[in-house]
């Protein structure tokens, strides 16, 4: 099974755009621990995690933005936040995800 990285790797390769999202900060009970990633293409085909699913949705429209747009950003989740219960995210923590777009 390739990693990530190596995923993105091999898309790029095939001329397919792409974006990044990166767990940079947890607090508390978070899905997935700093470090987690998930790529994203420009027609919003994703590999990997960034939390137990409840939060994907929104990264992968987010990503798909700044695929187009080239404007990176940092998305944040937490159980407080009226966001975090619209996608679900419920366990209790907070993450904090920086997506990017991949040359």
């Amino acid at each position: 099974m390739m990693d990530v990285l190596q995923i993105t790797n091999a898309w790029v390769g095939q001329g397919r755009k792409v974006a990044l999202a990166t767990v940079v900060e947890t607090w508390g009970s978070a899905p997935q621990p700093v470090g987690s990633q998930l790529v994203v293409d420009a027609d919003g085909n994703f590999m990997g995690a960034v939390s137990g699913g409840c939060v994907e949705g929104d990264v992968i429209s987010t990503a798909v933005d700044i695929i187009n747009t080239g404007i990176p950003r940092i998305l944040e989740f937490g159980v407080a936040d009226e966001t975090a219960w619209r996608v679900g995210l419920a366990c209790g923590g907070r993450i904090k995800i920086y997506i990017e777009a991949v040359a």
